[in-house]
């Protein structure tokens, strides 16, 4: 990591000091770096930083927390170092509050100006009218590259039948795009920053469902944040397949059950 670490410390325009490993996600790594003016910073690499960074300041003009952008480049992303105490468990009020500011900022379509990717699955964007389109043809079917073909012709009926599933035109809202509490800053009971973002416009139930896949968010949470419309619910394994569908096509067949699971539920 020292020519990412010495790259990040020549984009703040400064002498790096000392580095260290610091804990990451599974499908990029980050480094903690000194500077010798006294600075301090994270660096990620990944598969588009400028695009990450592009979505990290989107966040933040929704009035939502997120770490500062110090630099991107195509190689290397340079943010703030935000305070963490792992204490989700006494912000959930906080995050409900905190996602729905951001679902209140909304776009004219769904989508986003770029692609992004999680590992080597490509997630396109693009803009579309029609949000089951969008959901079916950019979210859906594009992980089923590599997954078993019983599975892939189940998800395949979904997708041909997702406009008797999804509502067409549900306010295009500010998503995080991969909203697990993994990326999720707490510190001292508030909400410090949302991290690794993926951001796109689409139903602002896909955060709530993929946040509540590997979580149970409080009470406090769901008062916080508002009521869900109504077919939520049936609507709720749906939303939950595709990271379902991502984990399994990026780490195997373990997560096989789970995504048999989501099809069983909506009846496919």
């Amino acid at each position: 990591m020292t020519d990412l670490a010495e790259r990040a410390a020549r984009m703040m325009g400064g002498t790096l000091q000392s580095q260290e490993p610091f804990a990451g996600g599974s499908l990029s790594s980050v480094t903690r770096l000194m500077l010798e003016d006294g600075r301090e910073a994270l660096v990620k690499s990944g598969p588009a930083p400028k695009v990450e960074a592009r979505m990290l300041q989107a966040i933040a003009e929704a009035g939502c927390p997120a770490p500062r952008v110090f630099a991107a480049d195509d190689e290397a992303l340079v943010i703030e170092r935000l305070p963490d105490d792992g204490g989700l468990g006494s912000a959930w009020e906080d995050l409900g509050e905190v996602l729905r500011r951001l679902h209140d900022r909304t776009g004219e379509r769904y989508g986003w100006a770029d692609d992004y990717a999680f590992g080597s699955l490509q997630i396109a964007n693009g803009w579309k009218d029609d949000w089951p389109a969008f959901f079916a043809e950019h979210r859906l079917l594009p992980p089923l590259s590599g997954v078993a073909s019983d599975l892939a012709v189940r998800v395949e009926r979904l997708a041909a039948q997702i406009h008797e599933h999804l509502p067409a035109r549900p306010a295009p809202a500010l998503l995080h795009g991969d909203m697990w509490s993994g990326n999720v800053l707490a510190f001292e009971g508030r909400i410090s920053g949302l991290i690794d973002p993926a951001c796109y416009y689409g139903d602002r139930e896909v955060d709530i469902a993929m946040l509540t896949l590997f979580a149970s968010p409080s009470a406090r949470f769901f008062d916080a944040y508002g009521g869900q419309a109504p077919g939520y619910r049936e609507r709720l394994p749906i939303y939950q397949l595709w990271p379902a569908l991502v984990h399994l096509r990026l780490f195997g067949g373990g997560y096989r059950g789970m995504v048999e699971r989501f099809l069983a539920q909506t009846g496919f």
